[in-house]
């Protein structure tokens, strides 16, 4: 066995770098009052010896572990099908990488999972959490504000303002309701009059407002052209043959997102139905790897997925940077309770 050199250390680098060891200390540790001059001295020594900080002593100083929970409240099956997830998890990456802080995803597969998460943000070991795809009778929320861990949701979550404590809550979501809307006019605007719409999980704030913005515009429409599903291709091909059951003269169909629209263009090509000669399609999301792949390619609602993320991730951050400073400081971190992005319609061939 060879030998491994030691590592270097604090005082390796002010002895390079000519300064006190607390200079040194205070520059890693990104603390104030050190000249510029002394600061690029030693930054220079920390490269050239390679000296990595010892995180757990860094902890200790800065009270910061640079980890952040990533937790999603879906089973793995779910979530490593699904490509919403994996751009999402992309923005967020991108945004923690470049703050220098590392991703740790959780994943629930049940009840017993939502405790182990729970230990897991109570322990210590991220500074913050990024939460999405709850469900309305999710424990989730309620295990991570008596985690006392600062958190971002992914998605509007489905209480009332000030419901789960005085604190605001801060969230990330798209125009899921406003999006629907414009699908189902540009529906109505080819002359379809039997729109259905696909809904996803109702338990999910996202397929809710997704259902509101379809009735919106079809508040008139036969009550059998509304079928639930799971956001699954799956379930969109359920969906659609129980929909062609009940209402064999539907001319277009609205589906709460890509992959379910995938489900049902197979569907209706199955039935022998043309797209969108017969029934005209229209997904949500916009993920290319379905929206393109798909035949006929998918009209559909873009939502900047990834950036969703590194949205989520930056209000994360900036409000860590401002936790523990006066009411100034926290209040010029300017971040609000809620955003919300906008969506836009995006026309290809199946409608």
């Amino acid at each position: 066995m060879t030998g491994t050199a030691p590592r270097p250390t604090l005082e390796a680098v002010a002895a390079l770098a000519g300064v006190s060891r607390a200079t040194v200390s205070r520059v890693v540790n990104g603390g104030a009052g050190v000249r510029e001059q002394l600061v690029e001295r030693v930054r220079r020594a920390v490269e050239q010896l390679g000296y990595v900080p010892n995180q757990a002593a860094r902890s200790l100083v800065t009270r910061r572990h640079d980890a952040v929970a990533v937790v999603i409240a879906e089973p793995e099956t779910r979530v490593f099908a699904d490509p919403f997830f994996a751009l999402q998890l992309r923005g967020i990456s991108k945004e923690l990488t470049a703050h220098d802080s590392q991703l740790v995803l959780l994943l629930t597969e049940g009840r017993d999972d939502h405790a182990r998460v729970g230990r897991y943000l109570a322990g210590g070991h991220v500074d913050g959490a990024l939460v999405f795809s709850l469900h309305l009778d999710d424990p989730l929320p309620e295990l991570i504000r008596g985690a006392g861990v600062p958190t971002v949701f992914g998605g509007r979550p489905g209480w009332a303002a000030g419901a789960r404590g005085t604190a605001p809550t801060l969230y990330v979501d798209s125009d899921n309701r406003g999006g629907a809307r414009d699908a189902v006019r540009h529906l109505v605007g080819l002359g379809r009059t039997r729109v259905a719409h696909i809904t996803g999980p109702l338990d999910q704030t996202s397929a809710a407002d997704r259902l509101d913005g379809y009735r919106d515009v079809m508040a008139d429409a036969d009550p059998r052209l509304i079928v639930e599903s799971d956001f699954t291709p799956a379930g969109g091909e359920r969906a659609v043959r129980r929909l062609l059951d009940r209402c064999p003269d539907l001319d277009a169909v609205f589906a709460a997102n890509d992959l379910s629209a995938s489900g049902a263009l197979r569907a209706l090509r199955a039935l022998g139905r043309r797209v969108p000669e017969d029934v005209a399609v229209i997904g949500f999301d916009d993920m290319l790897p379905v929206a393109e792949q798909t035949d006929p390619p998918l009209t559909t609602v873009r939502q900047d997925i990834e950036g969703m993320g590194r949205l989520m991730a930056r209000l994360l951050l900036r409000g860590l940077e401002h936790r523990g400073g006066t009411a100034e400081e926290r209040g010029a971190a300017g971040t609000p309770s809620g955003m919300v992005l906008p969506t836009t319609l995006v026309r290809r061939a199946s409608a």
